[in-house]
């Protein structure tokens, strides 16, 4: 990867390749994962301090065999385990749920895959029959093998018994110098134990990634599965290749998503929601027939039915929009609540705000929360016109029914169906000249 990062903490759909492989193992038992690591461990446990993990070291690398010899101690016998690879990120819960069905029979099964180009990949040997007699690695292989395209994922679920009992056995007499823990299919053929083979459901579910061209690739293998999944589920796209969900995104039937959006975190999009161009989506939830315009930032909010937001619009967290409000372009609400048919439509910054039904906040207005050491809440009732270019300087509430001019700063409360106004009055001056830059000789 070239990089200080951890192969496996470098991201795929916004979390660590390893934490793909985790999530997807723990829907088939709820026993702590047992992580093997060679290096920068103090970085993997860091990035992954919120799991509940047993770690092991292989202070050597020594090849696959010689990984699991590690974890023997942690092993029940009697228990299968599940080998799975951190680097391996797109492995779907109903492969595993295959390869561990097989595997109950005789404790073994081997995750396998057909590929056109199988270079570099250990070959899948059989028999006559069918059954598998051996894995040979490609450097290892006579040029009759490497003609095989089945080939071993590396992926297997084997008796803890086998391993206790094989994995002291391996031998490192090979092109690569490795203790392999593919030898122990060999080990099962010698001693009458079936090997049961399962194929992959894809290749991208299979494929390793060792630098950023192949992380990339997965990159896009997932989010077009993601992709697919949201059409199939009643959403349109304007192209497929063009989005990104870093998260959970869940929709109703009839939205539409523009090109080069990114939805991260827990987004939930209802009935009929329409979202622009390049707009990104955090951890919010967007009620039915909400239209957001392009190149607009929502994150942490909760926006209610027929809102329309931007273009050039940032909703921050802890901000909720009721029925049929409009935020416009160069809008900033943050931690604020907009009633029913509310409107800032234009160049505002609303935050620690309070605002009641059809209150309309005109151009360049700005709640002025922060006095540079506390926030403090503006509340605003119901049916209130703020004029352009207004400052309210909180804690300071607005009457319902108030009318604010334009250009004023208001410092103190506001009662109900006042208007208020505090600008210097315009003056006038004949005869004035605006000052010359004097002529260079």
């Amino acid at each position: 990867m070239r990089s200080a990062l951890p192969k496996v903490l470098h991201p795929l759909a916004g979390k660590p390749l390893i934490s793909h492989v985790l999530d997807t193992a723990s829907h088939f038992s709820d026993d702590a994962p047992i992580v093997v690591f060679g290096h920068a461990g103090e970085l993997l446990k860091a990035a992954l301090r919120d799991r509940n993990i047993r770690w092991v070291e292989q202070r050597e690398q020594l090849g696959t065999g010689h990984a699991m010899a590690q974890v023997l101690p942690a092993l029940d016998p009697q228990h299968l385990a599940l080998i799975l690879f951190g680097d391996v990120p797109l492995i779907s819960q109903e492969t595993l749920r295959a390869l561990l069905q097989a595997a109950q029979a005789s404790g073994f099964s081997l995750l396998t895959a057909l590929l056109a180009e199988p270079t570099g990949y250990g070959r899948i040997i059989r028999d006559g029959t069918g059954k598998i007699l051996k894995i040979v690695e490609h450097k290892d292989a006579s040029p009759a093998e490497r003609t095989v395209q089945e080939i071993n994922t590396g992926i297997m679920v084997i008796k803890g018994e086998y391993l206790h009992r094989w994995l002291p056995q391996l031998a490192n007499t090979n092109a690569q110098g490795e203790y392999y823990l593919t030898d122990c299919v060999e080990r099962a053929v010698a001693e009458n134990i079936k090997v049961a083979g399962v194929l992959a459901i894809s290749e991208a579910e299979i494929t390793g990634v060792n630098d950023r061209v192949q992380l990339a690739s997965l990159e896009r293998a997932y989010q077009r599965t993601q992709a697919e999944a949201l059409m199939r589920s009643g959403v349109s796209l304007a192209d497929p290749a063009r989005i990104d969900v870093r998260g959970s995104l869940r929709c109703d039937a009839d939205s539409f998503i523009d090109v080069n959006c990114v939805f991260e975190g827990e987004v939930k999009l209802g009935e009929g929601v329409r979202i622009g161009p390049n707009c990104v989506i955090r951890n919010a939830e967007l009620s039915a027939g909400v239209e957001v315009l392009a190149n607009s930032l929502i994150e942490g909010a909760t926006i209610g039915p027929g809102a329309r937001i931007g273009p050039f619009a940032r909703i921050r967290p802890e901000t909720v929009l009721d029925a049929g409000v409009h935020v416009g372009n160069f809008v900033e609400i943050k931690k604020s609540h907009l009633g029913e048919h509310s409107k800032a439509n234009h160049l505002a910054y609303v935050g620690d705000a309070e605002i009641g039904r059809n209150v309309n906040v005109g151009a360049g207005t700005i709640t002025c929360n922060y006095d540079g050491a506390a926030k403090h809440k503006t509340v605003i009732e119901d049916d209130v016109f703020i004029g352009s270019d207004t400052q309210l300087v909180a804690p300071v509430t607005i009457g319902r029914g108030a009318t604010i001019g334009a250009g004023t700063t208001v410092t103190d409360n506001v009662e109900p169906e006042r208007l208020v106004i505090s600008r210097v009055r315009q003056k006038s001056v004949a005869g004035w000249h605006r000052p010359q830059k004097k002529k260079s000789d």
